[in-house]
């Protein structure tokens, strides 16, 4: 039974660096080099909230020094962050955080150049619509 607890133990502490970290790096090389905007979209959004989360642990380290489940709680979030079947990154940035941006700054009041305006209007061209599905 020691064996297998300490297979079990290391699992675990391996796991964490994968799902946080290398996964999303794959895949955001492959987002990169890929032709699709969706999962540019994802990979981006879940760089902004695995940095927001980081951040968030680093102030509330001792606080959350006594909760003896918040490494698996963390975990199985940001799993569902990762995951392509879920696309929670997206899910969270689309819900919330591209909601506030609109409601504090609004449309009429972000500074893009020109190019940047052209830019937007030609991908809309180029991005599938909605109902389509694209394999990651």
């Amino acid at each position: 039974m020691g064996h297998f607890w300490t297979l079990i133990t290391h699992l675990h502490t391996i796991a964490g660096p994968v799902t946080m970290l290398l996964y999303p790096l794959y895949a955001s090389i492959i987002a990169i080099e890929s032709t699709s905007k969706l999962d540019d979209e994802q990979w981006l959004a879940y760089w902004i909230l695995y940095s927001f989360l980081t951040l968030v642990e680093m102030l509330l380290q001792p606080i959350l020094d006594w909760i003896p489940i918040w490494y698996d709680v963390k975990l199985i979030v940001v799993a569902w962050l990762v995951l392509p079947q879920f696309r929670g990154a997206t899910f969270i940035y689309e819900t919330y955080v591209r909601e506030k941006l609109i409601k504090k700054y609004g449309e009429s009041h972000q500074h893009k150049s020109p190019e940047v305006k052209a830019k937007k209007k030609s991908v809309h061209f180029i991005t599938p619509k909605t109902g389509e599905d694209e394999a990651y």
